[in-house]
């Protein structure tokens, strides 16, 4: 089984390599991509079943080098878990993209480009996901902004290339960060393989694992969009085409959050940050949120909650024990689904009504009753209402607090609480607004509303355009996993228990050596 570890990183790049020779022949590259996607998510899925019933990881020495001396690729259940959710959000967003762009002759999303950047890419999240090492997960990073770069400046619309700009400078900054710290910790450690650095780590002073601790928390941060460092991501986002933007929501924040997971529980597990990590996770959720209920376009209203939602993780990863580093990994896998089903939703909604302003948007529940299915079950599942998989996400995490007990835990419940609630408020106050409300009501409705008048992008106006069906499909599925996500909640929560025991056990290089030899 340990060959199928490198396909799924050469995979998607032979498959960005192909659509490039591709060119302009546009059903070529619609077929490499879908193909190449499916590929990785059956293979994603097999190794997910060997390594959770074989309880032992799979891991690979790229080139034969002895470890730890190579490129080591490491799948886990953790890793696999995420690369099997991964591939199935970015094979929805592909679905829907197509279908986009060959209803608007690719204005927004020309395929020439698209097809090869995406694939790029789906690499380097793929990449960082399996990552043995550092500086292998420094060049996953690399890969997929780079990739970024591309997608979220498509069009090349003024907007589109201003924000663009501070996503890039924000990006730089993290990684040049992430690398000086590697540098760091290669310097006093003579090694980047991340089992080896746990053994190690432990020899150094601890002031100066302090240091390397808090440096590459500040790089994660960034790329996960924790506040005080998420100021970029509610003006980056949402200007973005529909498709680019669920992929970036869903997925990219993950990854720095996925980072963090993987250096709290594995590298420094004697470097105790957790009460920083709870201040920085009460604030993230609260500030978040208060940003979401003070917005009046729908995207970003989902972005500020993507940013507060963020904060549930740090929250779980703060708590530090295995039931709440479980519940932090389902709630993620949760997040990345929902988050991104609901940018499917908006992108609907904008190509119906020609706005996702929540001041102009009326009466979609007359005009398009889909769309505000889609958009509804979503987005009381991101509110926490139960059964929903929000509710059992944040259910297992206050537990997971509460048995720890102390007041601050305390505190952060009640954050948690609160956060939830503005969430769902801020969420069915834009359902209410843009589906309920009828074209007559609208007057009196905006003498109530007329603080949000001076929001942001609150006046934007686009061009109604036909919703082609595969678009409608794509989030019509993306919709039924998140349902899936409550119906087999019991399996899905067992292997995220299973994960987090066994990361708060770490790997050692033996073991490393071990399986690699295997």
């Amino acid at each position: 089984m340990t060959a199928l570890v490198p396909l799924l990183t050469t995979l998607p790049l032979l498959g960005a390599a192909l659509a490039l020779i591709a060119g302009r022949h546009r059903r070529i590259q619609v077929g490499v991509s879908i193909a190449t996607l499916s590929l990785v998510l059956v293979i994603a899925a097999i190794l997910l079943y060997v390594v959770d019933t074989g309880g032992v990881p799979l891991a690979v020495s790229v080139g034969g080098w002895p470890v730890p001396f190579g490129i080591v690729l490491y799948v886990d259940r953790l890793a696999a878990l995420l690369v099997v959710v991964s591939s199935i959000v970015l094979l929805a967003v592909l679905l829907f993209s197509v279908s986009q762009g060959a209803a608007d002759g690719d204005d927004d999303t020309p395929v020439s480009i698209f097809h090869p950047s995406y694939l790029i890419l789906a690499a380097g999240i793929f990449t960082a996901f399996i990552a043995g090492d550092l500086f292998n997960l420094y060049v996953g990073f690399e890969i997929l902004l780079v990739a970024s770069y591309v997608l979220i400046t498509l069009g090349s619309t003024e907007s589109r290339i201003r924000t663009g700009v501070v996503y890039i400078v924000v990006s730089l900054v993290s990684s040049i960060l992430f690398l000086a710290a590697i540098a760091m910790i290669y310097g006093a450690l003579g090694t980047v393989n991340m089992a080896q650095i746990s053994e190690r780590m432990t020899q150094l002073p601890p002031d100066t694992q302090l240091l390397l601790h808090l440096m590459l928390l500040l790089a994660f941060s960034i790329k996960a969009a924790v506040f005080p460092l998420s100021f970029w991501l509610p003006d980056s986002y949402p200007t973005a085409p529909a498709p680019v933007t669920a992929v970036f929501a869903g997925l990219l924040t993950k990854v720095g959050v996925y980072a963090l997971i993987r250096t709290e529980t594995q590298l420094f597990a004697e470097s105790d940050v957790n009460m920083l990590l709870m201040i920085v996770a009460l604030a993230t959720m609260i500030v978040g949120v208060l940003g979401a209920v003070a917005q009046a376009e729908l995207k970003r209203i989902l972005s500020f909650t993507l940013v507060s939602h963020i904060g549930y993780m740090v929250f779980g990863l703060a708590i530090a024990t295995p039931a709440a580093i479980g519940a932090t990994i389902y709630y993620m896998v949760h997040h990345i689904v929902v988050q991104t089903t609901l940018f499917l939703a908006v992108g609907l909604v904008e190509r119906r009504a020609g706005s996702t302003s929540i001041l102009r948007v009326t009466g979609l529940m007359r005009a398009a009753p889909v769309i505000a299915v889609l958009y509804f079950i979503p987005a009381i599942n991101l509110g926490g209402l139960p059964p929903f998989s929000g509710f059992i996400g944040k259910f297992a995490l206050f537990d997971a607090a509460a048995k720890v007990g102390t007041p601050i835990m305390l505190v952060l419940i009640v954050g948690g609480i609160v956060t939830s609630l503005l969430t769902l408020y801020a969420l069915m106050r834009a359902w209410n607004l843009s589906f309920w409300r009828e074209e007559e009501d609208s007057a009196e409705t905006e003498s109530r509303i007329s603080y949000l008048g001076a929001a942001p992008a609150a006046a934007i106006e686009t061009e109604r355009r036909v919703i082609p069906r595969v678009m409608t499909l794509a989030t019509a599925g993306m919709v039924a996993v998140t349902v899936a996500l409550t119906i087999f909640a019991g399996p899905l929560y067992d292997i995220c228990e299973r994960i987090g025991a066994s990361l708060l056990e770490p790997v050692s290089l033996s073991q490393l050596q071990d399986e690699v030899g295997q």
